[in-house]
């Protein structure tokens, strides 16, 4: 793939400017390799590898429902899966299999875009990606990414602002 027009790009280029985001559209940029985690990322843009925003789909349990849970966050730290649940009143938090996100996102793990989902997605953004003026997000495939910040992030996404590393982990204490 070496083009703007895979259906997952195409949505999240349409989201994107429907958002008003139309600087963050026209920087889609399509690598030349696969970049399915925030090192690979970062080093195919020479950015630090906290500038990259993992999108992480988690399945949150509530009682007897499962219900996806998206977790953007920077590539410098992992998600505390005990604080997502904290966070979101859930019971449990889990890694999801790669058919209940592409089941909730429509994409694949490793290029999962904040948005262009089937349905909206409820998103935690980590606050310590506040610290980066640009940040790279996939766009829908995983040779994909785009520019954008944190309060966009948040705009798009409706998501919340939240520290999401554990303890050991947080960058931003």
């Amino acid at each position: 793939m070496t083009t703007l027009d895979h259906p997952s790009i195409s949505k999240l280029a349409g989201a994107l400017r429907e958002a008003g985001l139309a600087s963050a559209a026209d920087g889609i940029r399509i690598l030349d390799d696969e970049v399915r985690t925030a090192a690979a990322a970062a080093a195919a843009l020479g950015v630090e590898v906290g500038a990259i925003a993992n999108s992480l789909v988690f399945r949150a349990t509530h009682g007897d429902e499962v219900r996806p849970l998206l977790a953007l966050t920077s590539g410098a730290h992992r998600a505390d899966t005990a604080v997502l649940a904290s966070l979101t009143g859930a019971d449990e938090v889990g890694r999801a299999d790669p058919a209940f996100v592409r089941e909730h996102t429509g994409q694949a793990i490793g290029g999962v875009a904040p948005v262009g989902h089937p349905r909206p997605v409820p998103t935690i953004v980590d606050a310590d990606l506040a610290r980066y003026a640009v940040v790279w997000a996939a766009a829908g495939h995983p040779k994909s990414v785009f520019p954008t910040t944190f309060a966009e992030l948040l705009a798009l996404t409706g998501g919340t602002a939240a520290d999401v590393a554990g303890q050991e982990e947080n960058h931003t204490s």
